[in-house]
């Protein structure tokens, strides 16, 4: 019997504990830090595919480049906005 992960999850880390977590990342899954806080959330790569997702990444992109502060993917919207478009990019 198998087990359902959740779409997206808000990390219950800091962002300095995050190398040390990475290898709990499920299979299919990554991390993105969002928001002024950085908060880390966890998103199927999926997600990857989307077009209003592919749009936050095109805003990470002109915003920080290649070049992360987080050592990680960082999305430059509020964590508001981010949830909405998870929660739309569930309901699919």
């Amino acid at each position: 019997m198998g087990f359902r992960l959740p779409a997206i999850r808000r990390a219950s880390f800091n962002a300095n504990q995050s190398a040390s977590k990475s290898a709990e990342l499920p299979k299919g899954y990554l991390a993105v830090y969002v928001g002024d806080k950085q908060k880390r959330f966890v998103i199927p790569i999926s997600y990857l595919n989307q077009p209003s997702f592919q749009d936050l990444l095109s805003q990470a992109e002109k915003e920080y480049g290649y070049d992360h502060p987080m050592g990680g993917l960082t999305i430059p919207c509020s964590e508001d906005v981010f949830q909405h478009i998870t929660s739309r990019l569930n309901g699919q």
